[in-house]
């Protein structure tokens, strides 16, 4: 910007108006400065380099307005983590598909989680088989976002809402 631009020469155009064509650094800082706008590099790496003449803080103000309306229409994914053991039993189970059900129909991810202590880890296949038993029980209201995978001393499987 304005003084820290060090080529000899830019393609320069002045914001809403015309464009001045291929002239040296000098002119353009003295144009910016007629115009009393700044001199704003926008394509450094083009071959000569672009530069804008403008409203610097305008400029700022603007960018920094569109990012904020991006992060207002972004969505916040709302992931809800059941914990599960190797001996659950069957009711238990049944509890905890039963609030599983309702997080997915909400439209919440749904993500099952079997801890592994001590001996178990000896046969971690265990874990996966009660991760296996969970899903036909949820899979008419949720996709499975990803296979029961071996993490650490966990095995995890990610379920997602359907459309």
């Amino acid at each position: 910007m304005n003084d820290d631009i060090r080529v000899p020469e830019v393609r320069c155009n002045v914001d809403g108006a015309e464009s001045l064509g291929i002239i040296s650094i000098d002119e353009a800082m003295q144009k910016a400065n007629e115009l009393g706008l700044d001199l704003v590099l926008i394509a450094p790496d083009a071959k000569p380099p672009v530069a804008k003449i403008m409203d610097y803080g305008k400029f700022r103000y603007q960018e920094e307005k569109k990012q904020k309306e991006q992060r207002k229409n972004q969505v916040k994914i709302d992931v809800k983590e059941i914990k599960l053991s190797v001996k659950i039993a069957e009711n238990d189970i049944k509890y905890k598909v039963k609030h599983a059900r309702e997080f997915l129909e909400q439209g919440k991810h749904v993500k099952f989680r079997v801890f592994l202590r001590g001996r178990e880890m000896a046969n971690p296949e265990a874990a996966k088989d009660v991760l296996l038993r969970i899903w036909p029980m949820v899979e008419d209201v949720g996709v499975m976002d990803k296979e029961p995978k071996f993490e650490g001393r966990y095995y995890n499987m990610y379920v997602i809402p359907q459309k």
